[in-house]
Order: C-alpha cells, then sequence, then structure tokens
C-alpha cells in the first residue's frame, strides 16, 4: 500500500549517539526493494543531509531545511524550492541586531554566522557542516535563502516567536527542530508541503505516504501523511496528532514502522 516514506533525521532515524544502527539501514533496504521509495525530511541543509543519505546508500531526491529544498542526491538536481522572502530576511536581520541574537544564515547551501562563538561551533559539530564567519551579514541580505536560524533558549524563543509572527506570519514559516533552534523557512518551505510535492512527482496519493518524526518541525508531515508516526521520545503535542507513535530513536523506532507497516503488512 504505502510508495513513499518520510523520515526526519535527527532523533528520529539517528540514535543519540548520531548513528543509523544495521536494523534500521536493512529495514530501509528492504522496503526500497519492495519498490518504496524511502527519504529523509529534515531540517539540515542539503551538504549535511546529503553525507547522511550516502551513509544509508540512499540515492534519491531528499527533503532539506524544513521542506524548502527538494534536491537528488546524484545529480544535484533542484525539484523543489522556497527562499524566505527578502524583506522578511531584513527584518529578521534588524531584529536579531537589536536583540543581542544569535543569526545564522545559509547561503548557496553554506553557513555563516556573525562571529565564531559555541552556538555556531555546537551547531556546525551536530551537523558535520563547516561554517564561515561574516561579521558583517547585511552584506548576504540580498543573496537567496532557504532558511535563517537563532540559537538561544528555549523559553526565550517561545517569546521571540510571539513577537515575530504577527509581523512575518503570513510571509514565513517559523518552526523548532530542537528546544534552542527557531527557523524561519518561507511559508511553503514546510516538511508538509515538500512530502506533497514529492508524492506528485513519484505518482503516489498522500494516503500512500508514511512520515515519521519527533519534533515541532513535523506536525506539517505528520498531518498530511497517510499514516502520520511519531518516534516514542517524540514531543508530546506530535504524538497528539500522530496516527502511530512507535518506539523511541534508541530502540529502531523506524525500523518497527517499516517492518510494522511496509514489510509485514497484510495486502488486501
Amino acid at each position: 500500500m504505502y510508495k513513499l516514506i518520510a523520515i526526519d533525521v535527527d532523533d528520529t532515524l539517528l540514535t543519540d549517539e548520531i548513528k543509523v544502527t544495521e536494523g534500521t539501514k536493512q529495514a530501509m533496504e528492504a522496503a526500497i526493494a519492495k519498490g518504496v521509495l524511502v527519504t529523509l525530511a529534515t531540517g539540515r541543509m542539503f551538504a549535511s543531509a546529503q553525507k547522511i543519505a550516502k551513509q544509508i546508500e540512499l540515492n534519491v531526491p531528499i527533503i532539506t531545511y524544513q521542506g524548502a529544498l527538494v534536491k537528488t542526491l546524484l545529480d544535484g538536481q533542484v525539484l523543489y524550492e522556497r527562499n524566505v522572502p527578502a524583506d522578511a530576511v531584513r527584518e529578521l536581520h534588524a531584529f536579531s541586531e537589536a536583540n543581542g541574537l544569535h543569526l545564522q544564515l545559509y547561503v548557496n547551501d553554506e553557513l555563516y554566522g556573525m562571529e565564531d562563538n559555541d552556538k555556531i561551533k555546537a551547531y556546525s559539530k551536530l551537523s558535520n557542516i563547516p561554517y564561515k564567519i561574516e561579521p558583517d551579514l547585511s552584506k548576504l541580505l540580498d543573496f537567496p535563502m532557504n532558511k535563517l536560524l537563532m540559537i538561544d533558549e528555549p523559553a526565550r524563543l517561545d517569546q521571540i516567536a510571539d513577537q515575530l509572527r504577527p509581523l512575518l506570519g503570513d510571509r514565513v514559516h517559523i518552526t523548532k527542530s530542537k528546544p534552542h533552534y527557531l527557523e524561519f523557512m518561507h511559508k511553503e518551505g514546510t516538511k508538509g508541503h515538500a512530502l506533497r510535492f514529492l508524492a506528485e512527482h513519484i505518482g503516489c496519493t498522500m494516503e500512500q505516504t508514511i512520515a515519521i518524526g519527533d519534533a515541532w518541525n513535523d506536525n506539517e508531515m505528520i498531518q498530511a501523511a497517510g499514516l502520520g508516526v511519531a518516534m516514542g521520545n517524540a514531543i508530546q503535542s506530535l504524538k497528539d496528532i500522530a496516527d502511530y507513535v512507535t518506539l523511541t530513536n534508541n530502540e529502531e523506532g523506524v525500523r518497527h514502522v517499516i517492518e510494522k507497516f511496509v514489510l509485514n503488512a497484510i495486502q488486501a
């Protein structure tokens, strides 16, 4: 029945040790052998997601930047792209400057920060991506950007999101991938929009899709998918809207879903 499986990366596909288990790899390979398109759906940059996808030998279009960019792994063909509106980019930069916030920009799939601090170092280590420092970020504001990201304490970011939604809400999608990451994309740069696009692209219905995730940024694709799955370690609000709650990322929750609903499913 299912033709497309979109899997979040951090805290979903990856264990807490940032690994993909052999059992999960084998389940994904078996699903692919049955003709299912298995892809990643992540907030990570394409360059970062590409390393994970190569680790599990996926040669498919992958959903990156929260859904703002769908790009093929083999030849780098852009299938779907939405950039943050230029006026919103400038407003976000001005807001971060006025409030002393750490803001990261993504230009041509490269990560930029204003200063070489612990925030960007930790982010770079987690995503396995190098970064560049540009003390004057205003020099970069005219370039197309799939995403901007603020890093701070979770409670402060929640307050900032509440402040910015009325100002940017009709132009920008605001979400979190982790409690201390506040992310800004085009309003159609969500995992839900990207999943719908990819389903149409390969010729399957939304009822034939599975989406698996754990965090705020997975909300749209969990709701859009035929089978929306929350990890056992997911935030409660995602579990509340999911069709099914699987095991945690350290218990091979993704493998469990693939085996239950694809490999061992009884065909009607």
